[in-house]
C-alpha cells in the first residue's frame, strides 16, 4: 500500500516537473478583499481579458496565476461586487492586493461570468453548490430570518425528515454521513430546537460550499457531503453593529478594527424568547436556544495572519420540573496563515470541537451527561505550481474523546447510583495530495489521493462472543438476539483495540464542448470511522456517536457521476443536469426491537449490512432580472440490505433490498425572489417531497381483549407527501441611505395555506369503540412572523 502511494506521488512530481520547465513565467499573486470593510472574498475572479483565462481566490482571499512576460488588462469582480479592471506590465513576480466595493458599477463591455450564480464551465468540480452571503440574505425568509440549512434544502438532492426533523440527508445518506465545518471546526448537532433553526447565524457567515459528491482529497471522514462554511474575519476599517428582532428569536452582532486595517474582532449572539410567553400563560413548559459566534482576526506581516474563531451554542428544553434537556455544540480554531513565496500558501490550525448533551430526570432524581470532544491539528498546502498545474497537499490528526453517558444522582435521596458507561478513544491520522491540471484548453482534471487510518484505543473492558458474533439468530423463532458474551479482554490506557486504513482516490473530468457548455465526470471514495448510533430517520439530542472497533465496521462509500453544464442567453439562465450512483459497505443495521439508550455493549443490536441509492438532479436558475431564482428537482432511490450471515438466517426484511428513512422519490423545490422597486421585494419557496418512508401494520391478531398488529416489511409504506409554500415580503423605508443608521421590516408566513404535514402515523386501538385507528401527528401549522433588522 505504501509502494502504490509513492508511486501516485512519483507521477504527480514528474507532471510538475515537465509544466515548471516548459517556459518561463512570471506569478501575479495577492488577495482580493471587500474595500468598505477589509474582508477577504472567497471565491472572487480573476480575469485575464487577453488570453480570456480566470483563477479564483481560496478560502482565504488568496490568488496566484503565472503567465509570460507582457502586458495584461486585469479584471476583478465578486457576486453583488462591482468590477474592477486594471493594466499591469508583468516582467517580474508582482504582489498586489485588490479591494472591490460593494454594488459599484460594472463595466459595460465585458461580462464576467462569475459575477453571477452561473454554472460553472471549465473547472472539474461538480456536485457542488456555493452561496455567499450575499446570496443567503436574498433569499426569501422564512421566520423573519434567513437560515443556512433551509437554503441548502432547496437544492438537488438535499431533503430532510420533515418538519421538526434535525439534520439534512444528501442524496440518500444519512445525516450523520455529512461533515459539517465552521471555520474548520466539526459542527455535530447543526439544528435548534429540534430542527426548527439551525446553529448558523447568518449575519456572521461570510461564505458555504456543499460537496455532494466529486469531494477533494483534502476532505475525508464522512460519507454523504461536506458543507464548508466560513464566518467572517470582522471588519478592518470601522465599527458596525448588526442585527434582528424577531417575534421568535433576535440577534446582534458587533464587528470593528482593533488596529486599523490591520487586527479585527467579530462578536455576535442570537437568543430565542418564545418561553417567556409561555410563562406568561403559566406555562410550566419552555423551549429556547441561545448562541454566539466569535473571531479575531490579526495580520502580522505581508506573509503572515492569525486568526481565532469560535462558536458556542446550547438548546433548553424544560417541562414543567420533572424533565430538563440542555444540548449544544462548542468550538474553537486558532489558524494560522502563512506565504512562503507567491506561489506557496499554507494554513495551520489547531482546532478544538465539543458537542455536549445533558439530561435531568426530576421524578426519579437522575442528571445524564454525555457528549463527544475532538482535537483536531492540521496542516494544508496550496502550491500554484503554474497556470495550468495546482496542487494541494497536507495532513491532519483528530484524537476522539467519547462519553456515552454518565448518570449522577441529583439529591441526597435518590435512588440513583452513580454509574460511567465506559468511555471511548480514538486517533485518527490522514494525509493527502490533491492536484488540479489543464491538460488542453478544453480538457481539465482534477485527481487525488487521501491515506486515513484510524485506531480504536484504550483503556476499556471489551466483551468476547463466540465465533466473534456479538448478535444471535434464533432460527426456530426467525428473529436476532443479543448473544451473551463469553468473557472479556482488557485493554491499557492508549492500547490499540482495532485499527484500519484505507486509500481514498479522488478524479473528475470536465471537458468544455464550447465557452457555454461542458460536460463532467467525477468518482471518489471515502470511508467513515464514526457512526451515529440511531434507528430514527432524524437524528436527536440523545443518539450517540460510536467509534469503529472489531464489531462495528467503517463504512466505506464509492460514488459516481457524470453531469452536464449549460450557460444561456449571456448567463442569464443556467442549467445543471448529474446523474449518481453511490453504494456503500457495512452500512450499519439494527435488529427488531434494538434499545439503543444506555446500551453498554451496543454491538449486540448491530448487524452490518450495504446501502445503495441513485439518481438524477436538475437545476434551473434565472440569475438576471427583477426575478430571479431556480428550481430544483431529484428523482431518486436510496435503498438498504441487510442479508443473512449463513444459509439458515433471513437477514432483515427478508434479505430483500428496503427503502431507507430517508429515501424521496421525488423532490422538488422552487424558489424565488421578486424586486418590485428599491423599498419592497417579495420571495418565496415552495418544496414537494414524496412521503417519509414507514412501516405500517398489514394484519392484526387478538389477545384476550387487545388487538395486536402485525407490521409488514420494513419501510414498505410511505406517509402522505410533504409539501409547504413560504412566502415573504421585504420593506426598506430608506434604500437609499448607506450610511448611519439603516433599517428594513421582514414579514412572513411560514406554510401559507396550513398543510398539515404527517410528522409521523401512528396505529392504536380508541379506548372508545375498541377499533383499531392511524393518528397523524402534524407538528407546524401556518405561521406568520415579522422581524425588524437593522445596521449601523
Amino acid at each position: 500500500m505504501i509502494l502504490r502511494l509513492k508511486g501516485y506521488v512519483t507521477v504527480l512530481l514528474i507532471m510538475f516537473l515537465g509544466n515548471a520547465f516548459a517556459q518561463e513565467k512570471f506569478t501575479l499573486s495577492g488577495t482580493i478583499a471587500d474595500g468598505s470593510s477589509n474582508e477577504t472574498l472567497i471565491g472572487a475572479s480573476i480575469y485575464i481579458k487577453e488570453i480570456q483565462k480566470s483563477v479564483s481566490t481560496n478560502e482565504y482571499g488568496f490568488f496566484s496565476i503565472s503567465l509570460p512576460a507582457g502586458t495584461y488588462t486585469v479584471q476583478i469582480s465578486y457576486v453583488s461586487f462591482g468590477t474592477q479592471e486594471e493594466t499591469i506590465v508583468l516582467n517580474s513576480n508582482i504582489r498586489k492586493n485588490f479591494s472591490l466595493e460593494p454594488g459599484s458599477e460594472e463595466l459595460e463591455e465585458v461580462i464576467i461570468s462569475s459575477d453571477r450564480p452561473r454554472a460553472e464551465i471549465r473547472k472539474p468540480e461538480m456536485s457542488v453548490n456555493r452561496l455567499t452571503s450575499q446570496e443567503i440574505k436574498k433569499m426569501p425568509v422564512v421566520m423573519g430570518e434567513v437560515d443556512v440549512l433551509k437554503s441548502i434544502l432547496t437544492l438537488p438532492g438535499v431533503t430532510n425528515a420533515g418538519e421538526g426533523a434535525s439534520g439534512f440527508n444528501v442524496r440518500g445518506g444519512s445525516a450523520d454521513q455529512n461533515l459539517i465545518l465552521l471555520d474548520e471546526a466539526t459542527i455535530f448537532n447543526s439544528s435548534h430546537l429540534f430542527g426548527f433553526f439551525s446553529v448558523f447565524n447568518a449575519d456572521a457567515i461570510k461564505d458555504l460550499k456543499l460537496y455532494k459528491g466529486g469531494i477533494p482529497a483534502r476532505y475525508g471522514g464522512r460519507l454523504s457531503s461536506v458543507l464548508d462554511i466560513y464566518q467572517k474575519e470582522g471588519n478592518k476599517k470601522d465599527f458596525h453593529m448588526t442585527g434582528g428582532i424577531g417575534a421568535i428569536s433576535s440577534r446582534l452582532l458587533a464587528e470593528g478594527p482593533i488596529v486599523k486595517d490591520k487586527a479585527s474582532f467579530l462578536v455576535g449572539g442570537r437568543a430565542s424568547y418564545a418561553h417567556l410567553f409561555l410563562k406568561l400563560a403559566d406555562n410550566d413548559n419552555s423551549a429556547y436556544f441561545y448562541d454566539l459566534n466569535t473571531k479575531l482576526s490579526y495580520n502580522i506581516g505581508e506573509n503572515d495572519n492569525l486568526y481565532l474563531s469560535g462558536y458556542f451554542g446550547r438548546d433548553l428544553l424544560d417541562i414543567s420540573d420533572s424533565f430538563s434537556n440542555v444540548y449544544g455544540n462548542a468550538v474553537f480554531n486558532l489558524r494560522w496563515n502563512h506565504l512562503f513565496s507567491d506561489k506557496l500558501f499554507s494554513n495551520m490550525s489547531m482546532i478544538y470541537s465539543d458537542y455536549y448533551y445533558g439530561l435531568e430526570l426530576g421524578f426519579i432524581d437522575l442528571k445524564w451527561d454525555s457528549g463527544i470532544k475532538n482535537y483536531n491539528f492540521k496542516y494544508d498546502l496550496k502550491h500554484y505550481l503554474s497556470d495550468k498545474f495546482k496542487l494541494n497537499y497536507g495532513v491532519s490528526a483528530l484524537y476522539y474523546d467519547f462519553n456515552p453517558g454518565t448518570v449522577t444522582p441529583m439529591g441526597l435521596n435518590s435512588s440513583i447510583n452513580y454509574d460511567q458507561l465506559e468511555k471511548k478513544y480514538a486517533f485518527e491520522p490522514s494525509a493527502y495530495i490533491d492536484a488540479e491540471h489543464e491538460l488542453t484548453e478544453d480538457l481539465t482534471v482534477s485527481y487525488g489521493l487521501r491515506y486515513s487510518m484510524f485506531y480504536r484505543l484504550g483503556s476499556q473492558v471489551m466483551n468476547t462472543y463466540a465465533n466473534d458474533q456479538p448478535v444471535t439468530f434464533d432460527d426456530e423463532l426467525k428473529i436476532y438476539e443479543k448473544a451473551a458474551p463469553t468473557g472479556t479482554r482488557s485493554y491499557g490506557s492508549g492500547e490499540t483495540i482495532a485499527d484500519f486504513n484505507n486509500l481514498e482516490p479522488r478524479v473528475a473530468v470536465a471537458y468544455k464542448l464550447d465557452d457555454n457548455q461542458s460536460v463532467k465526470a467525477s468518482y471518489n471514495r471515502m470511508a467513515q470511522y464514526l457512526h451515529l448510533i440511531s434507528n430514527t430517520s432524524s437524528p436527536t439530542p440523545l443518539d450517540v456517536w460510536a467509534p469503529s472497533d472489531d464489531y462495528v465496521k467503517p463504512e466505506l462509500l464509492d460514488q459516481f457521476a457524470v453531469g452536464y453544464f449549460r450557460n444561456f442567453k449571456n448567463d442569464a439562465y443556467s442549467l445543471e443536469v448529474e446523474s449518481f450512483y453511490k453504494k456503500i459497505q457495512n452500512k450499519l443495521d439494527y435488529i427488531d426491537g434494538a434499545d439503543l439508550i444506555a446500551n453498554k455493549a451496543i454491538e449486540q443490536v448491530l448487524l452490518n449490512g450495504r446501502a445503495r441509492s441513485y439518481g438524477l438532479e436538475v437545476l434551473l436558475r434565472k440569475n438576471t432580472g427583477s426575478l430571479t431564482g431556480w428550481v430544483s428537482y431529484t428523482l431518486s432511490r436510496a435503498e438498504q440490505q441487510t442479508p443473512g450471515r449463513t444459509a439458515n438466517e433471513t437477514g432483515i426484511n427478508n434479505g430483500d433490498w428496503y427503502s431507507t428513512g430517508y429515501d424521496k422519490t421525488h423532490n422538488l423545490s422552487v424558489t424565488g425572489s421578486y424586486e418590485l422597486n428599491k423599498k419592497w421585494s417579495f420571495g418565496a419557496i415552495f418544496a414537494l417531497q414524496s412521503g417519509q418512508a414507514a412501516t405500517y401494520p398489514e394484519g392484526q391478531y387478538q389477545y384476550g381483549d387487545v388487538n395486536v398488529p402485525i407490521f409488514g416489511s420494513r419501510n414498505g409504506s410511505r406517509l402522505p407527501a410533504y409539501h409547504h409554500l413560504d412566502v415573504s415580503a421585504t420593506y426598506t423605508p430608506k434604500p437609499e441611505k448607506t450610511k448611519g443608521w439603516q433599517g428594513e421590516w421582514v414579514f412572513s408566513i411560514y406554510n401559507l395555506y396550513n398543510r398539515q404535514n404527517a410528522a409521523s402515523i401512528t396505529f392504536r386501538q380508541n379506548e372508545d369503540t375498541a377499533r383499531n385507528e392511524a393518528v397523524r401527528l402534524s407538528i407546524f401549522g401556518v405561521i406568520p412572523s415579522v422581524t425588524y433588522n437593522f445596521k449601523f
